[in-house]
């Protein structure tokens, strides 16, 4: 009966995520095709640490230079939203047989509209669907660090990160990293000098931060 109560609580958030916007089914399609024939190519190692996410992990180019240590794999794309993530996992996640998925999402979910504690739902129905295939794979959330161009909406950031933490603490095999305070100044405004002249993606150094707030949490090759 639990199994039962579990699977169709899972296919309810993940049919509640779905039906949000329709129209990100196809939008997707281009970059989900092209990492899927980049594997064909070249088959990626599995057990190894998989980066998922928008484009704070599709533009780290340096990924693999700043985790010499780990096997790493990267399969974010640009804009998308954590539900993007649940909707593609068949095809970017369950292939891999990751070890840990390090996940960076949420702050593009609610530019477009949705609220925190949709936001909030459309994570625990990612956890939900990996763990349904992969219970024993981590996974990691880093939480979502202010910027200039989106400072407007900082305050549901922290209302979604709070809730993420919390749930992490009571999930298994659920993780949350803070990076809230690392990309704030003295006077409690986004660090200028670890973000992009656009306001809202990295910079080196804001990837050289991360880089050092994410590697304590990568389990040991």
């Amino acid at each position: 009966m639990k199994r039962i109560i579990a699977g169709l609580f899972i296919a309810l958030l993940t049919l509640a995520a779905q039906a949000a916007d329709t129209k990100h089914v196809d939008r997707w399609e281009k970059e989900i095709a092209a990492f899927e024939a980049a594997d064909r190519v070249h088959p990626p190692q599995t057990n190894a640490i998989l980066f998922i996410g928008s484009s704070g992990i599709r533009m780290w180019t340096t990924l693999a230079k700043d985790f010499p240590e780990h096997r790493v794999l990267n399969r974010g794309f640009g804009g998308s939203m954590i539900m993007d993530s649940t909707r593609f996992a068949e095809r970017i996640v369950f292939p891999y047989k990751p070890k840990m998925i390090v996940l960076r999402a949420g702050t593009n979910d609610l530019a477009a509209g949705r609220t925190a504690d949709q936001v909030i739902a459309d994570f625990q129905a990612f956890v939900a669907k990996v763990h349904e295939q992969l219970p024993t794979t981590d996974i990691l959330y880093v939480g979502m660090n202010p910027t200039p161009a989106r400072w407007k909406q900082h305050a549901r950031e922290v209302t979604v990160n709070t809730a993420i933490a919390a749930f992490a603490k009571t999930a298994p095999h659920v993780q949350y990293l803070d990076t809230n305070d690392q990309y704030l100044d003295a006077n409690g405004q986004p660090r200028a000098d670890l973000i992009a002249a656009d306001g809202l993606h990295f910079n080196a150094a804001g990837y050289k931060a991360l880089t050092a707030l994410i590697s304590p949490y990568l389990p040991k090759e």
